[in-house]
């Protein structure tokens, strides 16, 4: 019997003090004022300060004062709800702290590449989700431009953006991609005059090598302005197409088009070239 009311006892005590806190919190909440916004970016990632600066700037466009309002007018629910109506979070969630603030966490959806299409421009991350192109979240990544479907999705092209984008060369070399199919994919490089057909997305490393034979070996030889297409998307082959090439004195085409010139450069880049 001792035991029970003990409890009982201490079951009071406890409900007692907890509602007396509650009430506490409450009477604190409505004589303090929010002293700030805190914003806590979940991951470490490149687009951290980005997303950090772009959630600060969206709540200033928030329909009602956050800061310097009681604390219990801040209706932490609708923060989230104004916050979560963007693409560019995984996940929201918004608290206030003991110290008087509103804290924001937010998970951010990671882009990988910036797509330009008839549609508009946008990015999409790892798993192709669209992420709006919000000018507060602008992140510098891979440009890609096509007419993207279904069936062919943009990121398609991402084992591509992925590849240059780790290879210290190409990341320097490339400005820009352009998807005209999925066995057309074509790189515009910084350096203007031409441009690289890589193909699909398969034996990189092995386009790569024949794109620098062609760089060190060929286009020394031959100049840089006699080529406007350079395509290394066939296996053990590069083919290049000169610019204006008829007006060029290099000899007839031959009669299916093909110059035979263009179909030598596997050759040449296999032999050394002497001095």
């Amino acid at each position: 019997m001792r035991n029970t009311i003990l409890k009982w006892t201490l079951l009071v005590i406890l409900l007692g003090y907890t509602a007396a806190i509650t009430v506490w919190a409450h009477a604190e909440a409505s004589r303090n004022a929010c002293s700030g916004i805190e914003v806590v970016v979940d991951g470490s990632n490149k687009a951290d300060s980005v997303t950090r600066n772009g959630v600060l700037a969206e709540l200033a466009h928030y329909p009602r004062k956050i800061i310097g309002v009681p604390l219990e007018s801040v209706n932490t629910y609708d923060v989230r709800q104004f916050l979560s109506r963007f693409s560019n979070f995984e996940n929201v969630d918004c608290v206030i702290t003991t110290d008087g603030k509103l804290k924001v966490s937010v998970i951010p959806m990671i882009p990988e590449i910036r797509v330009f299409s008839p549609m508009g421009s946008y990015y999409i991350n790892k798993d192709g989700k669209y992420i709006a192109s919000n000018a507060e979240f602008y992140v510098d990544v891979p440009i890609v431009k096509g007419v993207f479907t279904n069936k062919l999705p943009a990121m398609y092209v991402l084992p591509v953006t992925r590849f240059i984008e780790s290879d210290p060369v190409l990341s320097e070399l490339v400005a820009m991609i352009e998807v005209i199919d999925e066995d057309n994919i074509i790189l515009i490089p910084k350096i203007q005059g031409h441009v690289i057909n890589f193909g699909d997305t398969t034996r990189l490393q092995e386009k790569k090598r024949a794109l620098m034979t062609m760089y060190n070996k060929i286009m020394p030889y031959k100049g840089w302005n006699e080529y406007d297409t350079i395509s290394v998307r066939f296996r053990n082959q590069i083919v290049a197409t000169r610019r204006l090439k008829a007006l060029e004195a290099h000899g007839p085409l031959t009669d299916d088009g093909d110059d035979p010139e263009e179909a030598a450069l596997a050759s040449m880049a296999a032999e050394p070239r002497g001095d």
